[in-house]
């Protein structure tokens, strides 16, 4: 499995909705290899989430790291989210070196798709909830950039200190 290339701001992919996977696809070598090879990457990478524009490709699929292992999730959407927020520090494996408060809600639930193109529900709460927060706006076009009240390290890609 290799290490596929990232895609880094300013890149428009990144700024895209992406295209829902086709369920009949799902199971095909190209899309198989392409989860196999998107969690190699992130773990490389030391990341706990990818989405596909960050390597490149206009699907709506992303990886998660849960406690069970790497979490594939097919056109996922949040169906839930908790009144509270919490601001905490943000990084993206697409903007290096810039981090920053981002404020999540503090629970979510999700549905989403597995590899095998079986509905799963995900209830979240504290860092995976914030995970998959972020995992899905890469799906429609937000970077953690975004959403930053304050830059903690590094600049902001146009400079700015604070967003």
């Amino acid at each position: 499995m290799p290490v596929l290339p990232l895609t880094y701001h300013p890149n428009s992919l990144l700024r895209a909705t992406l295209t829902r996977v086709d369920l009949n696809e799902l199971r095909t070598v190209k899309i198989q290899k392409l989860i196999d090879d998107m969690t190699e990457t992130m773990f490389a990478k030391n990341g706990i989430g990818i989405a596909a524009n960050q390597v490149g490709k206009n699907l709506s699929l992303a990886i998660l790291s849960t406690d069970e292992g790497p979490q594939p999730v097919i056109n996922p959407r949040i169906t839930y989210r908790s009144f509270r927020k919490e601001n905490d520090e943000e990084g993206c494996l697409s903007i290096p070196g810039v981090f920053g408060l981002v404020k999540r809600h503090l629970s979510i639930t999700m549905e989403a798709f597995d590899r095998h193109g079986k509905p799963v529900t995900i209830k979240a709460k504290g860092l995976l909830a914030r995970l998959i927060q972020h995992e899905l706006d890469h799906l429609n076009g937000y970077l953690c950039i975004d959403r930053m009240t304050k830059v903690t390290k590094g600049n902001m890609p146009d400079g700015k200190k604070n967003v």
